[in-house]
């Protein structure tokens, strides 16, 4: 995630980490870099202006001369700024009675519609209750269709209306929710290609007719600045509450999570950090900004295990293990479903400190790779994934017939287990297993 403004950025401050004593020179140097990394990653200028400028004043007072260790100093620094350009303190999505609404508003292709489904998940593990699903969107065929499939999906209920007014279909899914006693309302409202007047009238009619807890700008991060100056003529026209930024997965700038609260002054509430209806997250500022300067984000990993790991399959294996007994590939092939539960490999390093970013595609090891490996294990038999050691060059041959890959693909599939499963052996004389099914086990009551 944001690529390129991190590697830029990580330069730029690993030049004075560790200095006993920081210059005048190191400081006017480095504070160019970083001015230079900011707008090539597309930043709005007055956002880099203003960081940059704090920067300066902050690194060249006493904070840093007085400092035992100057060059931990002025990288604090810049993660701080960048903790304030970012927002500060996190803003949960919130909403009080029921139902409380939830309007996405935003440019055609922003991904309002799949916002919507991905917060019915989130929302549902947060809150007891029922959540509707409504698109008032009359103009892009089948956009209410597409929203019912989602809830369908979801498990989620929808509202679809025979009705053509916008504000019309909001309020009677509004009295809809109110009959089901729901939690929650999501509105997923219509787009356009650019601003104009009727998508704001219509906007400002549904937002009068409803009132909703929160109004939502979905921001699409891939469209950098043009994303940024619609948010902010949207923000003049309704009263926001604040911003999803989705895609940021595809976005190897950030200029738009960097330049969206300093410009408009809304949160970023939410990000989107990946295709699957589970990639949303609570946007905190404090971990985002040590994700960008490469100080990784742990404490958003660990949350990440607890709520998406399957726990008893990592308790079976470690037990399994430590018993002595081989890890099949059956084992393998739920190990690496965990792994791709987490976002891939890429969604971890992420997280890690110290990992520079496109590590994973580096190493020639990424989602696709998970993929093929998947599909190898289930062109196997039951007993070829409990005995491995049985699959000779006939065995291979079939089953890289059935996976649609080499022969050479199923060899190394089979090499890197054996190689796992000789490595999880030793640890298992070490203890590791037992340290993680306890770690597992005193996961906060999850």
């Amino acid at each position: 995630m944001f690529e390129t403004l991190s590697e830029r950025l990580g330069q730029a401050v690993r030049q004075v980490t560790g200095r006993g004593r920081i210059t005048e020179d190191n400081v006017r140097d480095t504070v160019r870099q970083i001015r230079m990394a900011l707008l090539e990653a597309d930043v709005a200028l007055p956002v880099v202006r203003t960081l940059v400028d704090r920067v300066r004043e902050r690194a060249s007072g006493r904070e840093v001369a007085r400092s035992l260790n100057p060059g931990q100093v002025f990288v604090k620094i810049v993660h701080d700024e960048l903790v304030s350009v970012l927002g500060g303190d996190a803003e949960p999505v919130s909403g009080t009675g029921r139902p409380a609404v939830l309007m996405l508003v935003g440019l055609q292709g922003a991904g309002k519609t799949t916002t919507a489904g991905k917060l019915v998940g989130m929302l549902a593990k947060r809150s007891n209750g029922e959540i509707l699903l409504a698109s008032t969107d009359v103009y892009r065929p089948a956009a209410r269709e597409q929203l019912g499939k989602l809830a369908a999906e979801l498990g989620a209920a929808s509202f679809e209306s025979p009705s053509s007014d916008p504000a019309a279909i909001a309020v009677a899914a509004r009295e809809e929710a109110t009959r089901r006693a729901c939690r929650w309302l999501i509105l997923d409202t219509a787009g356009r290609l650019h601003v104009d007047e009727v998508l704001m009238a219509e906007a400002s009619a549904i937002h009068s007719a409803v009132a909703p807890a929160e109004t939502l700008f979905v921001l699409d991060a891939m469209a950098g600045q043009d994303a940024v100056n619609s948010a902010r003529a949207f923000n003049d026209a309704l009263p926001l509450t604040g911003v999803i930024l989705t895609k940021a997965d595809g976005d190897a700038r950030g200029g738009a999570a960097l330049s969206v609260r300093e410009v408009t002054g809304l949160p970023i509430k939410l990000i989107g950090t990946g295709e699957k209806l589970d990639a949303l997250e609570p946007f905190v500022p404090d971990r985002f900004a040590s994700r960008i300067l490469g100080m990784g984000d742990v404490v958003g990993l660990v949350e990440q295990v607890q709520d998406k790991v399957d726990h008893e399959s990592v308790e079976r294996v470690a037990r399994k293990v430590e018993r002595g007994r081989a890890l099949d590939l059956a084992d393998f092939r739920a190990q690496l479903e965990q792994l791709r539960n987490l976002g891939g490999l890429d969604g971890v390093l992420d997280k890690l400190p110290g990992i520079k970013p496109g590590a994973v595609a580096a190493a020639g090891f990424d989602d696709r790779v998970v993929r093929r490996q998947i599909a190898i294990i289930d062109s196997m038999t039951p007993r070829e994934r409990r005995h491995p050691a049985i699959i000779d060059g006939s065995r291979k041959r079939r089953i890289a017939r059935g996976a649609g890959l080499s022969v050479q693909d199923v060899s190394r599939l089979l090499k890197q287990h054996r190689r796992l499963a000789k490595v999880m052996k030793k640890a298992a004389g070490g203890g590791m297993n037992r340290m993680l099914a306890q770690a597992m086990r005193g996961r906060g009551g999850r």
